[in-house]
């Protein structure tokens, strides 16, 4: 008997799932939590398989009936409709799927943007978007796809990867509003669905003067490699970002004119970093040339040059000179400058600088790389000083600031 839009309506869920027929091989399915979907059975080739018409009320009795009319002609015609939807689907995919339409937008943001930004804009959308979403034609995305992606990065603790993966989508959806692809966009309605990043949580930092100097010490009689020991010496010296400070190279150094120069693609900020070397960073720095030098990773892989050292090689270091993860890390020797050289008086804008906390404004941040120069090399060698005078128990040198 066939189905009437009455009928369809008032049948209510039961403990199974119900099938109900309104002939010529559609039936709605209806499920113990009540959902209901459309089902279009036919056979071909003496095989028998259903197709998925979509979910009711959102399809209609009427409009599944006009599906099933389209779909028994393709029969008719010796055309599988299940195959032939497949190969629609992979029509659109390449066209007018989401990942498609997300390198089109990529290719042509990527030339405003710096490589290091491209590289993890690229990875975030290969490793968290199209997996799920990809291949779907972007037309047909809805806010709840958008929240399945979200709350996938959600799920395994990356808030803050969730947030950035919900602004990625919503700059896609833009482009495609604006190209005429879509109407809408969806990621923007689930912005408020994503829970507040937590609070940074500060590195573990030495930063009191009594205790700066047997630390120190320590590093000095610290039993390991050429390399790691180098790396580690300068780590309290230059106070750069762990990743930066492993993966530095021999061209980025200028011994004549006592600098380091790390390129943009290296740094957090996006624009190059100065760190004016005292002679104190210097000096290790060609202890470790004649191991390293002239050219590749200054603190290479112990397993090959081709690498640098290991990012846990320094917070390992530590450890074995008998310093726990509570006490000091190696991101902590920024806190420890930091606190030091403000303390005493230094310019704040000057260490601010050093320690690469560069200005939002990106273009401003990239002409300004050489901002306090002067200050900051007279900065870096007295702190260079100070921590000599600590580390050998004598007359504290003055970290104050005469400029």
């Amino acid at each position: 008997m066939a189905l009437t839009d009455a009928k369809v309506k008032a049948v209510k869920p039961t403990i199974k799932e119900q099938t109900l027929n309104d002939g010529e091989g559609l039936s709605l399915v209806v499920s113990p939590s009540g959902r209901k979907w459309w089902r279009f059975r036919y056979q071909m080739n003496g095989k028998r398989t259903m197709l998925s018409l979509g979910t009711y009320p959102y399809i209609t009795l009427q409009e599944a009936r006009l599906k099933r009319g389209e779909l028994k002609s393709q029969v008719a015609k010796g055309i599988d409709p299940s195959k032939k939807r497949k190969e629609d689907q992979r029509r659109t995919s390449a066209t007018e799927g989401f990942e498609a339409i997300s390198r089109e937008w990529f290719g042509k943001q990527e030339l405003g943007w710096s490589e290091r930004h491209a590289k993890t804009t690229m990875e975030r959308m290969e490793k968290n978007i199209f997996p799920f979403i990809g291949s779907r034609p972007i037309s047909e995305l809805g806010v709840q796809d958008m929240l399945s992606v979200t709350q996938r990065c959600e799920k395994r603790g990356a808030v803050e990867t969730a947030r950035r993966i919900r602004q990625i989508m919503s700059q896609i959806f833009r482009y495609a509003v604006a190209a005429g692809r879509v109407e809408r966009d969806p990621a923007a309605d689930i912005k408020g669905t994503i829970p507040p990043a937590r609070k940074v949580k500060h590195f573990p930092s030495i930063t009191d003067p009594k205790k700066i100097g047997p630390l120190l010490r320590a590093i000095d009689e610290f039993y390991g490699t050429l390399v790691v020991h180098c790396a580690l010496r300068l780590a309290p010296l230059v106070f750069v970002r762990p990743g930066e400070l492993r993966t530095a190279e021999w061209s980025e150094i200028d011994f004549d004119g006592c600098e380091w120069r790390i390129p943009e693609e290296k740094m957090k900020g996006g624009a190059v970093h100065i760190v004016p070397l005292s002679h104190q960073a210097v000096d290790i720095f060609k202890e470790v040339y004649q191991l390293t030098g002239p050219s590749g990773y200054i603190f290479p892989s112990i397993r090959t040059t081709t690498r640098p050292m290991s990012e846990n090689t320094i917070n390992v270091s530590l450890r074995r000179i008998g310093y726990d993860k509570t006490e000091m890390t190696g991101h902590g020797f920024r806190s420890m400058a930091s606190t030091l050289l403000n303390e005493h008086g230094w310019n704040k804008d000057a260490i601010e600088r050093q320690l690469a906390h560069t200005p939002k404004d990106k273009v401003r941040a990239s002409y300004n790389y050489a901002e306090h120069l002067l200050e900051r090399r007279k900065m870096m060698q007295a702190w260079a000083n100070y921590l000599d005078s600590l580390k050998f128990g004598g007359k504290v040198v003055p970290l104050f600031s005469d400029i």
